[in-house]
């Protein structure tokens, strides 16, 4: 009965996940040219002398360690630059979950460069990002009007506002 069963079955050559991928981008990463300059040590023929001086000018700073691209920053940190398609997430982590806290566009900038990633329109992103906030819009920050108004304290001699306070005693640390 076993036997029966297996002559019935047909037998593969091939697993079902043994297959060729090819892997098309259809948005090319903004650093593409650096990357290629690092592995290639080629820049594309159509590009103008000017512009082969200022991208030489600004190569420099990055360095490609497989499968991601580097810069780095005169003040010797070392931040990762991230493809488009993950601009989105990351300015939501920085700014709309656990990490973040709904702050301002500089604070949340400032927190993605904290975290160690870079990309050329960081600040523009962010700030747009952070204008198009929903609940940042809706909760705004305290106007002049609604804060608490300041009462000084009045003092009419030197020492009537000085006072000692006596703590203790304190356990004995080892």
């Amino acid at each position: 009965m076993v036997e029966s069963i297996s002559d019935s079955l047909p037998v593969l050559e091939t697993f079902s996940d043994e297959q060729l991928m090819s892997v098309s981008f259809s948005i090319v990463p903004w650093y593409a040219d650096i990357v290629n300059y690092h592995v290639t040590e080629q820049m594309p023929a159509s590009w103008t002398k000017q512009e082969r001086l200022r991208f030489l000018a600004r190569v420099k700073w990055f360095f490609w360690d497989e499968p991601y691209l580097f810069k780095y920053y005169p003040d010797q940190i070392i931040r990762r630059c991230v493809p488009d398609s993950e601009f989105r997430s990351i300015l939501s982590f920085c700014h709309d979950q656990a990490c973040g806290g709904h702050f301002s566009g500089k604070k949340t900038t400032a927190k993605i460069l904290h975290c160690g990633f870079y990309w050329p329109t960081l600040i523009r992103d962010d700030h747009v990002y952070c204008q198009s906030c929903d609940r940042c819009q809706r909760l705004g920050k305290i106007a002049r009007r609604h804060e608490m108004p300041l009462n000084p304290i009045l003092v009419v001699e030197i020492f009537d506002v000085w006072g000692i306070d006596f703590m203790g005693p304190f356990p004995i640390s080892h």
